[in-house]
């Protein structure tokens, strides 16, 4: 398990993949990025764990990630169909003076961007419409000289927000409905978000969730696809990636920050995971 970060957001602000055929070279991984990431499915069905909620997606719905929020995609595909996506990650915080003239797009770009949000899951999208704008921000993007990419990029980011805010009627989108296993799956994750800097006890976290340990590790694995203690170190590099970015806490007190008292243990882990030290990244993460 690796938790990526899109370093080359601190270059050029905007990332675009439209179109792309995932099907065979797709990897499972959990990860969190300085970014917002904007998906939407062409063909195919996936599995988006987020926000401790459980998100069935099939072609024509499009979900968004905010900042550093960790979330799991899994391909749940038949044997001859494919996963293709189109998807847009970008650095909010250079994009919003494009938003700015725009008071109302601006409220639902906040919205979008820092708001704790239940629904994160466009499934209401006319295909149609949807497909043929994709498909002018190509050819748009494609013609665009080296000098205009920005800003080509920029104008058709905000036409695909303007498009999404007239479908942005939740009352209009409803969850799967819980399974017992994702029910067990979805306490666990809350639990573990809000414990995620105390030494992790399974008897501690079956108890507050009145379960055997051994039956809560076995649904959890079975639900989400990986182990309870992968989710916790995920989570943890999560926040760390964060406190790294925006805090001025030495490498140290972000390591007790998330329940790693051991500096050079922290250290050895991070790295492990993002690629980088937690010196290297905060370093790249200031000059970004």
């Amino acid at each position: 398990m690796k938790i990526l970060n899109y370093l080359n957001l601190n270059q050029h602000p905007i990332q675009c993949s439209y179109s792309f055929d995932r099907t065979h070279d797709f990897k499972e991984i959990y990860h969190a990025h300085q970014g917002m990431e904007l998906l939407y499915v062409h063909e195919g069905q996936i599995r988006v764990i987020m926000n401790q909620q459980i998100f069935d997606l099939k072609p024509g719905d499009l979900v968004y990630f905010q900042p550093f929020q960790l979330h799991r995609i899994q391909l749940k595909l038949e044997d001859d169909s494919r996963y293709v996506r189109t998807l847009f990650v970008f650095e909010p915080s250079a994009i919003e003076r494009y938003v700015a003239p725009f008071p109302a797009l601006l409220a639902f770009f906040h919205r979008l961007w820092k708001e704790p949000l239940h629904m994160q899951v466009f499934t209401h999208l006319p295909q149609e419409l949807t497909l043929r704008k994709l498909n002018d921000f190509k050819n748009r993007m494609d013609h665009a000289s080296t000098e205009q990419l920005l800003e080509e990029q920029a104008l058709c980011l905000l036409e695909l927000l303007h498009h999404l805010k007239a479908f942005e009627d939740t009352s209009l989108q409803s969850p799967p409905p819980n399974r017992p296993s994702s029910f067990v799956a979805k306490q666990v994750m809350e639990w573990l978000e809000e414990h995620y800097s105390d030494d992790f006890q399974l008897n501690q976290l079956a108890k507050a969730i009145h379960l055997s340990p051994n039956y809560v590790s076995a649904v959890f694995r079975q639900t989400i696809g990986t182990t309870i203690t992968e989710y916790l170190t995920a989570l943890r590099i999560r926040q760390a990636c964060w406190l790294l970015k925006t805090s001025s806490l030495s490498i140290e007190e972000i390591g007790r920050s998330i329940g790693l008292h051991n500096a050079s243990y922290f250290s050895q882990m991070f790295k492990k995971h993002v690629g980088l030290s937690p010196y290297r990244y905060k370093n790249i993460s200031s000059k970004g």
